[in-house]
């Protein structure tokens, strides 16, 4: 959450717990309903940018419509995972957090390698495309990421406005787009920031996440592996910088992650940062696979 903020119950334990009967239950909310129970938190950490970028974005009854929208097309007329504000959040903070862990190993973000700028900066350049890189779903699924670009370009300008003065706005805004349409299945990310936001993306997998389709009895590999994440802990790694462990309770986990994972992680450029395991937690399977290192 961000520095001295808070938020209400309710929508604590919605972003904590997160569960697909809840992404259902918004779709039939009025626009005006769903906008208004909608608040993004991240931890600022001191950065002003980003705090005053946050409390734009939570005032912003535009981009919060486009969050339901795209929550609509998802889940009640594609019937496939939640895309509810409660994604962009959980992205957010994975994309947000998988940055801090890699600049506190001493790799720099594209934006300070190439351009000069500050850790700050990159900070918000993941985060705003964190927020906006599933915008697209509010047009159509296919070729979303397309459709995120030119509705995110002027909202970017207008997010900005007075953060950053001309060329350095630009800039931001580039790094941003191109973060966005990297995350796609064959996109090809150019800096850390967008590789971060491309697995990010990936790791909303955790319990609760993408059950949808067999909750309405559509049993296939997808669906049952999906429902077999317990959950996601990022830290130090003991060889690189992250360590991404994952928490299963049954084996057909194994295809989130060696399928999905590692298909976003491969290309990514995050390659040599990232060690991800996963462990079974039933004694049963545990005596089959008790730990899975996913390698890339």
């Amino acid at each position: 959450m961000a520095d001295g903020e808070s938020v209400d119950e309710e929508t604590a334990e919605r972003i904590d717990q997160p569960i697909p009967e809840e992404a259902e239950r918004e779709t039939r909310l009025t626009p005006s309903e769903a906008v208004e129970r909608m608040r993004i938190n991240v931890p600022v950490r001191g950065n002003r940018k980003l705090r005053t970028l946050i409390e734009r974005v939570n005032a912003d009854p535009q981009l919060k419509g486009w969050w339901h929208v795209s929550n609509v097309n998802a889940v009640a007329r594609m019937e496939i995972n939640d895309h509810s504000w409660v994604h962009i959040q959980i992205v957010t903070n994975i994309a947000l957090k998988l940055l801090r862990q890699l600049t506190k190993h001493g790799v720099e973000p594209g934006l300070v390698h190439d351009f000069g700028l500050r850790q700050d900066d990159a900070e918000v350049v993941v985060t705003l495309a964190a927020l906006m890189h599933c915008v697209g779903m509010s047009i159509h699924r296919h070729g979303h990421e397309d459709f995120s670009l030119f509705l995110a370009e002027p909202k970017l300008r207008e997010l900005l406005d007075g953060l950053y003065e001309e060329p350095d706005r630009t800039v931001i805004v580039s790094e941003v787009l191109q973060a966005i349409i990297s995350h796609r299945a064959d996109g090809q990310p150019l800096t850390i920031e967008a590789g971060l936001i491309r697995v990010a993306d990936a790791l909303d997998m955790a319990k609760g996440r993408s059950r949808i389709p067999f909750e309405k009895g559509r049993v296939s590999m997808h669906s049952l592996s999906a429902a077999a994440i317990e959950d996601v802990t990022i830290s130090d790694g003991e060889e690189r910088p992250i360590r991404i462990e994952i928490r299963m309770n049954n084996s057909s986990g194994i295809f989130q992650v060696d399928g999905l994972l590692k298909a976003k992680l491969r290309g990514s450029g995050l390659e040599p940062y990232v060690e991800v395991v996963a462990h079974i937690d039933t004694e049963t399977e545990r005596r089959l696979v008790p730990m899975y290192r996913l390698e890339v």
